[in-house]
């Protein structure tokens, strides 16, 4: 029970726990709001200074104590040192506290000085407007979205005002019930006196209030920011923008009919490879594999759709969409087989075993949705390029190739402004091959051998 309530007061009572790297970025918020606060109440007191200075004085020339120039330089110095400290971001939590009691004190000090600069009975200050300050000072806390110090802020001013009341009636003041004479003279209204402590009590509860729904609001925005930026990491950029954006929560079942490129990349040779190599060295393997040719795919408008184990599902045209997704495909399989060769050169200068990369594509009209269950949902591709492209990606060792689209699909991305570079060599065709598990032969183009 403690530690929630220490959490309420300082902020730290959120909705749930978020994650300890959203409550830095919280804290890292809350650190930039405390140099606005120090930059707003230099703001006051450089403002009131001001004031001060060029208003015509109304107390006697030989009054024995004129407070004010002494409380500004006090908080001037005072605020100059809390916004150093901000900047250093070194404001512990009881400097913080003790800063909401030091203005305070400071303002209630300076208000009961006035009876004695302008020479009159105690009762007098009790008339003064600047007790409207306590409500800057209580709104400047609001600044930090802490309810604890908006709390504390507020109950030092009400106690504190308080206390200057019960000052002036114990010291013998005129206590009356007549507003008239309150008005005008230095008696005290105690019902007067009150309505100002329940307005400083109501305007701090209902900021500590606001602030504790929006800390609440403020924790699930970071939370879901946080995950936005996760999701980029699982998903492609598109699909995460599209997961996070949705005016209609994702449902599975639902689906849009789109004409893609299924691009299917595999390991020649992996799964012998793997059967003989520690764990730690497979996984590193994946990871650098994955690594090279997973920006290629992205830099060619692609995006990853799922790892398969040595295999990579890439997808060009649902997300993002474009209208060259056949070029762009074939583009990034080019791309691929060279930063494929160049890792080759590498494991070989290195003494490791070479291992192939195989890649295949096919374009065609798929369905594009969620598929899953209430508990998890998946982003995914349905239809025959899907399986078209599996099945050219097995023919490459067949056909003795690296590389393999249908001749339909290069022409599409010639159309789309493919064109060969210095870089790429021809592409040849075989012509009427039977690929297994389909009844009709196909007309092929080699895209890498």
């Amino acid at each position: 029970m403690t530690h929630r309530l220490i959490g309420f007061l300082f902020g730290q009572q959120l909705a749930g726990r978020p994650p300890e790297r959203v409550l830095k970025a919280i804290e890292a918020a809350r650190g930039q709001s405390e140099i606005l606060i120090g930059w707003v109440q230099l703001g006051v007191v450089v403002t009131f200074g001001t004031l001060y200075a060029v208003a015509p004085k109304t107390f006697e020339p030989d009054a024995e104590f004129v407070p004010v120039p002494w409380a500004l330089g006090f908080y001037l110095c005072f605020t100059l040192l809390r916004l150093a400290l901000a900047f250093r971001r070194t404001l512990p939590g009881w400097f913080l506290a003790l800063s909401v009691v030091i203005d305070m004190a400071l303002l209630m000090g300076l208000i009961w000085s006035f009876h004695i600069q302008y020479m009159q009975p105690p009762g007098i200050f009790l008339k003064a407007p600047t007790l409207l300050y306590v409500f800057i000072f209580i709104a400047l806390r609001a600044l930090r979205f802490e309810p604890g110090l908006v709390l504390l802020a507020g109950a030092a001013g009400g106690l504190g005002w308080l206390g200057l009341v019960l000052a002036v009636v114990l010291g013998g003041a005129d206590v009356t019930r007549d507003y008239v004479h309150y008005l005008t003279s230095a008696s005290v209204l105690i019902g007067a006196e009150l309505d100002k402590v329940i307005s400083i009590a109501a305007v701090t509860l209902i900021l500590a209030l606001a602030i504790e729904r929006a800390n609440r609001l403020l924790a699930q925005a970071a939370i879901e920011q946080a995950a936005a930026a996760e999701l980029s990491r699982f998903f492609a950029p598109d699909i995460a923008r599209q997961i996070t954006e949705a005016e209609e929560r994702i449902e599975p079942g639902r689906g849009t009919e789109l004409e893609i490129a299924v691009l299917m990349i595999d390991i020649r040779g992996f799964t012998p490879l793997s059967a003989s190599a520690p764990p730690d060295d497979v996984m590193a393997l994946l990871a650098e594999y994955q690594q090279r040719l997973a920006p290629v795919i992205r830099r060619h408008n692609g995006s990853i759709d799922k790892f398969l184990g040595d295999g990579i599902m890439a997808t060009f045209g649902a997300a993002p969409r474009t209208t060259a997704y056949a070029a762009d495909a074939v583009r990034a399989v080019d791309e691929l087989l060279m930063v494929a060769n160049d890792w080759q050169a590498e494991r070989a200068a290195k003494g490791h075993p070479p291992l192939g990369i195989n890649a295949a594509l096919a374009v065609g009209p798929v369905i594009f949705g969620a598929v899953g269950d209430e508990g998890r949902l998946e982003y995914t591709v349905i239809g025959e390029p899907v399986n078209l492209a599996a099945k050219l990606e097995k023919h490459n060792k067949a056909a003795g190739v690296r590389a393999l689209t249908t001749k339909n699909s290069y022409l599409l991305a010639q159309t789309q402004g493919y064109q060969l570079s210095a870089a790429t060599a021809a592409k040849a065709e075989l012509p009427s091959c039977a690929i297994e598990g389909l009844t009709e032969p196909l007309d092929l183009i080699v895209l890498g051998e």
